[in-house]
């Protein structure tokens, strides 16, 4: 038999070209074709969390926000981050250098709420193997298909409920309902979980609350102030699934997507007790006018369980904030050469106003300068266009971005109200809106960044990424 050899490819990361072989089979119906083959450990860097990358990095400037960005988004991969830190071994489950028990435990379960379910539940069920009797992953995304054999997979709709998020929601009730002291519930809580997790009162539905989070979004209301009326208009938020728990064990890991990373504000705390009352929910309803805005007269709130023995069993641990993303991107702004300052809750008022500042600041440093941000900013909805907090900042950066400057705003959860992540705020783009004749402040002025970027083709693509941090900013000084 004739003898014929073929390679695998060695690629470094973030670079194209080859830098070693090593030898692999061939086709041997086919001798003359080599067969390349790129190791998928190696090959992973392509697969990039952006995915229109290539189209967008038209400029040295660009290409190198494009890699920031991609370094905070790689930081935050669920399946990643959870590899590093969660050690199962046979007597414990270990988070980094904290060792949790589960030597008395019995049965294990697995609950997953928000924008990391899916890829939470993939991990725990691989992870703990015949350990794991079953659960519940509610996602934002709609599975094609689940390929978990112990864990459902269900996905609700967001950023508004609907009865799938109830008909799901009260399944989780009745798993929980049903534990003993023996047994070990894992709780993955992520962002996009308050939305999914709609549990109205009687006499209430999801309807009303669509209506009344449309409103507060209008408004300008933060997060916080939204999520206070959230734990108070269903019976799976504000520490709820704790009290179903009981008296299992749990153990809730959280994914902080919340400015100041509040993880009692996160998905609405379902495993923490609520510190809130009925009071704070009226009191942020009144204050924007919700209810009379609405054509309603009342929301059935109701209170939250404040038993300290429900929470007695339940290990809360923050396990990812948008830190880790900032960090990631500020090592790559100073490998390729900037002077990088960092923000963790940067990104907080209103959009508009917050765009404005970043590109004032760019134009009064220094050239080399990077500036990186973390939070949540929020947008006053004027007119009926479509858009993001991230699109707002973008666009509302373009009035006075110069050149050499970018900036360079995008959801960590790769939504940023719609099907992009964000948007490119920088000289070219604006060279191209005078080319079209487009508008920047007519367009802002109708909250319609969305439409404003896909004429310039400057919208960031992602899908869902699977993880979230809320917000993050990437700006520069070349």
């Amino acid at each position: 038999m004739p003898t014929f050899r073929s390679y695998f490819l060695t690629i470094k990361q973030n670079q194209t070209r080859i830098i070693g072989f090593k030898p692999c089979s061939i086709l041997w119906d086919r001798p003359n074709l080599i067969v390349w083959r790129i190791e998928t450990r190696l090959y992973k860097f392509m697969d990039k969390k952006i995915k229109n990358f290539d189209k967008l990095a038209i400029s040295e400037l660009r290409k190198e926000a494009l890699i920031i960005a991609e370094a905070g988004l790689d930081a935050i991969d669920t399946i990643k981050v959870l590899k590093n830190i969660i050690k199962i071994e046979d007597k414990s489950i270990c988070i980094n250098e904290e060792v949790c028990t589960i030597h008395k435990t019995q049965k294990i379960f697995f609950v997953g709420v928000g924008k990391c379910a899916i890829e939470a539940a993939s991990f725990f069920e691989e992870a703990l193997g015949e350990r794991l009797v079953g659960g519940i992953a509610l996602d934002v995304r709609e599975p094609e298909v689940c390929t978990l054999k112990k864990i459902k997979c269900y996905g609700g709709t967001h950023p508004y409920p609907s009865d799938k998020n109830i008909e799901v929601s009260k399944e989780i009730v009745e798993l929980l309902k049903n534990l003993k002291e023996e047994d070990l519930v894992i709780f993955v809580i992520s962002g996009g979980g308050s939305t999914l997790l709609c549990l109205p009162d009687q006499g209430s539905t999801c309807i009303d609350e669509k209506v009344i989070l449309q409103e507060l979004f209008r408004s300008g209301a933060t997060i916080q102030e939204i999520n206070v009326v959230r734990k108070h208009i269903s019976f799976a938020r504000g520490g709820y699934l704790a009290k179903y728990a009981h008296p299992a064990q749990g153990l809730a890991l959280i994914f902080v997507d919340v400015p100041g990373g509040e993880m009692a504000f996160v998905a609405s705390g379902p495993t923490i007790k609520d510190e809130t009352t009925i009071q704070d929910a009226e009191a942020i309803l009144n204050k924007y006018n919700i209810l009379q805005n609405c054509g309603m007269s009342h929301c059935g709130l109701i209170d939250t369980p404040k038993e300290d023995r429900y929470f007695k069993n339940m290990n809360n641990k923050v396990i990812v904030t948008n830190e880790l993303a900032l960090r990631a991107m500020e090592v790559k702004a100073l490998e390729l050469g900037y002077n990088v300052n960092v923000e963790v809750n940067g990104l907080r008022g209103d959009a508009k106003e917050l765009g404005k500042r970043v590109a004032d600041k760019l134009n009064g440093s220094p050239e080399s300068s990077a500036f990186i941000y973390g939070g949540e900013t929020t947008v006053k909805i004027l007119h009926s266009g479509k858009g993001g907090r991230s699109q707002e900042a973008a666009i509302s950066a373009l009035r006075t971005i110069g050149d050499g400057e970018i900036i360079l705003p995008f959801a960590s959860d790769g939504r940023d109200n719609g099907e992009y992540a964000g948007a490119i705020a920088d000289f070219e783009t604006k060279e191209k809106a005078e080319r079209f004749n487009l508008s920047i402040e007519q367009h802002l002025a109708d909250n319609n960044s969305t439409a404003f970027f896909e004429k310039t083709g400057d919208l960031l693509i992602c899908g869902d990424t699977g993880a979230n941090v809320s917000d993050l900013l990437v700006a520069l000084k070349k």
